[in-house]
């Protein structure tokens, strides 16, 4: 490859994209979905990362750039990690500096991968070819009709896992449950997620309804900030009921501190926010040295990738908002098959290019 390459530009777009229809989950409503990517340039490749979230994101992201990347080797992504990391210190580590972090960390992997004209998974190493996915969705908005339909489709997709909200209304939530068993089936798994709606007490009756169904996995039952009433939770429900929680975790003391007290039976991680590619592998080594399984948390073109690589991972979110998001502004888009994602390994970096002329319809 001749002399190290070095970053000579790193450049940012903002897209912001009405959801198909009304959402909302126990804690939120939203009408669209705003994806912030970075492009890092080098004398002879291009990589992108991206996250969701706010706009405010790109800003810091500009200055991270300027005064710890361009100029540097992309391949020396660790030191680069960790001198984003250091230049946030007064601004804090978590929130929106860890995502603006995460999203160039992505863009780094992505780079490294397509100078050495490999893809990001065989980059990274790889325990599986391919990861298991499992549809999410089924917002609290919905109609029964609009969620026997979406949870029906996954299912006819050969998907065999399935995840709805819960949370906005507890008296209706057992009921809602009780239609997406009906639109599955009695084979497929079925997930909930309150996204931290409920009460601890609340939390363990509807958790008693849920079992009825055979719900299998219990995410966020109360906010993720409250260890303790997890735990307390975690160690009351049914046995075949797994409690979830870590899309929230932006250091690793966060994931250790969840692990640590026995709060969760699967670890989740979302590489847009806990620091890229870099910070997932972190968070699978603290699960793995509690014995605990990692699952990735939306964004699946990148889960994809990163997911190949850590022994204990489970499963990724194919969360709707972000397949259609994905779908639309990227070729080389992998869509699941019978319930899995498979990296194209003759794609350089990520496989993805942005459609530029489309993105441009939905830029900030």
């Amino acid at each position: 490859m001749g002399s190290e390459p070095r970053i000579r530009k790193v450049d940012f777009t903002v897209c912001t994209v009405p959801t198909d229809a009304p959402e909302a989950d126990g804690t939120f409503e939203w009408k669209s979905t705003t994806l912030i990517l970075a492009e890092l340039f080098s004398e002879h490749a291009t990589g992108i990362g991206y996250t969701y979230g706010s706009e405010a994101i790109e800003s810091l992201a500009q200055h991270l750039a300027a005064t710890c990347l361009v100029g540097q080797s992309p391949l020396d992504i660790p030191g680069l990690n960790s001198q984003m990391a250091r230049a946030v210190r007064n601004n804090g580590n978590g929130g929106i500096s860890s995502m603006a972090i995460s999203m160039l960390d992505i863009a780094l992997w992505d780079l490294k991968a397509r100078l050495l004209g490999c893809s990001v998974s065989k980059l990274l190493g790889r325990a599986r070819d391919e990861v298991p996915v499992y549809g999410s969705g089924g917002f609290t908005s919905y109609s029964d009709e609009q969620l026997q339909e979406q949870l029906s489709a996954w299912a006819r997709s050969g998907i065999r896992m399935m995840k709805i909200k819960v949370g906005a209304d507890p008296g209706a939530d057992p009921a809602r449950v009780k239609t997406a068993r009906a639109a599955i089936g009695k084979d497929a798994g079925l997930f909930v997620d309150a996204n931290g709606a409920y009460a601890v007490k609340q939390a363990l009756r509807l958790a008693e309804a849920f079992h009825e169904q055979h719900v299998e996995w219990f995410e966020e039952p109360v906010s993720s900030d409250l260890v303790d009433s997890l735990r307390f939770i975690r160690e009351r429900v049914a046995a075949g009921m797994e409690i979830a929680a870590g899309e929230y975790g932006y250091t690793a003391f966060d994931f250790w501190r969840l692990l640590k007290s026995g709060a969760v039976d699967v670890l989740q991680a979302d590489a847009t926010r806990c620091g890229g590619f870099s910070g997932f592998l972190a968070a699978s080594r603290i699960a793995a040295s509690f014995g605990c399984p990692l699952s990735a948390h939306c964004a699946p073109s990148l889960h994809m990738h990163v997911g190949c690589a850590p022994v204990n991972f489970r499963h990724l979110e194919y969360f709707h908002d972000h397949v259609r998001i994905e779908r639309m502004l990227f070729d080389g888009f992998i869509e699941q098959r019978n319930g899995f994602m498979r990296p194209d390994e003759s794609a350089p970096g990520l496989g993805l290019t942005l459609k530029r002329k489309d993105a441009l319809r939905y830029a900030a």
